[in-house]
């Protein structure tokens, strides 16, 4: 009999237990050998790269990766969802189920939800189906999005939520962007708009989109802000790496100050910060930056994602060692 570490060995053992359904007694006697060296070849074969074994999760989450960030970045929560078939769309509608999920975990009866938007807010919302009423407060964290037309508005999304949870909203009557900081300031000082936001950061649980300054609604508010060359020079040079509500970051989670920051009607990212439990939403590999800089910041306090951004952020962070 060839040595049982032998590489055609070890694979005609794993060929007769894994493909051909036999017992290990049968393969055993297949191969002329004990059943207690045919466990140790099926332990080699796997250790080998030879067998791989992969459990899938009927609730289509990977429970590994998700243990893996909340003890890389000190998470409240985390749902990663499984990869599976379909395109782009497919991706976000799972993360999607797997956010609605969580959020019928987390609300209760008295709380005040904020949102931002994104399509992965939007995939969320979609998939909400409670057969129950909430007494929650649904409540925008930034303005709308009037000057962005293909994309689903703040309020959009909290009046579908509310009315998917048997709760209450309130809009936020104010576009996210203004031309100038002096018309931003305008608005602000509307009482209406200033109750709005002054109940936005009374929330107690929050669900916002990751955006990536160079891609869909993230570069379109930057785009609809009709920059000067030396504004957008400073902002590129203070390095965004994402958005959350409208507010740009760095890789270290920090605020971009300047005319971006003063012409978006929202909380701060401060304010954001002082949420309980902000929830961030995101799915694909082009937002690990944002994630990755927002996870830094302590901008968020739970995630939920997709398995190929989740394996990003975790390569990245440790590409970087440390927080870096």
């Amino acid at each position: 009999m060839p040595a049982p570490r032998d590489p055609s060995t070890l694979l005609a053992a794993a060929r007769l237990y894994y493909l051909e359904e036999m017992s290990q007694k049968d393969v055993a006697k297949a191969l002329n050998t004990s059943r207690s060296n045919v466990s140790r070849m099926l332990s080699e074969a796997q250790r080998l790269g030879m067998v791989e074994i992969r459990v899938h999760d009927p609730a289509g989450r990977n429970r590994e990766l998700e243990t893996a960030l909340r003890k890389r970045f000190g998470l409240q929560d985390v749902r990663v969802a499984e990869r599976g078939a379909g395109g782009a769309d497919r991706v976000v509608e799972q993360v999607g189920t797997l956010a609605a999920q969580l959020l019928l975990q987390l609300i209760q009866d008295g709380m005040t939800v904020g949102m931002s938007w994104g399509k992965a807010l939007q995939a969320m919302v979609w998939a909400t189906a409670s057969e129950a009423d909430y007494n929650v407060h649904v409540v925008q964290l930034v303005g709308g999005m009037s000057s962005i037309s293909n994309e689903i508005s703040g309020h959009e999304l909290v009046r579908e939520l509310a009315a998917r949870l048997g709760s209450t909203y309130r809009f936020l009557h104010s576009p996210a962007v203004f031309s100038t900081s002096s018309a931003r300031d305008t608005m602000l000082a509307e009482p209406s708009v200033a109750s709005a936001l002054e109940a936005a950061r009374g929330a107690e649980l929050a669900f916002v989109g990751i955006g990536t300054p160079s891609h869909g609604s993230s570069a379109a508010i930057l785009a609809s802000l009709d920059l000067s060359p030396e504004e957008e020079k400073d902002l590129w040079l203070a390095e965004p790496v994402g958005d959350v509500a409208a507010r740009y970051f760095d890789a270290q989670g920090r605020p971009i100050h300047g005319a971006v920051e003063e012409q978006v009607l929202g909380i701060s990212l401060t304010e954001l910060s002082e949420i309980p439990n902000v929830v961030g939403v995101a799915s694909g590999r082009a937002k690990c930056p944002g994630v990755l800089g927002a996870l830094r910041g302590n901008l968020i306090d739970s995630l939920v994602c997709d398995e190929s951004l989740a394996r990003s952020v975790l390569s990245r962070a440790a590409d970087f060692g440390g927080d870096d």
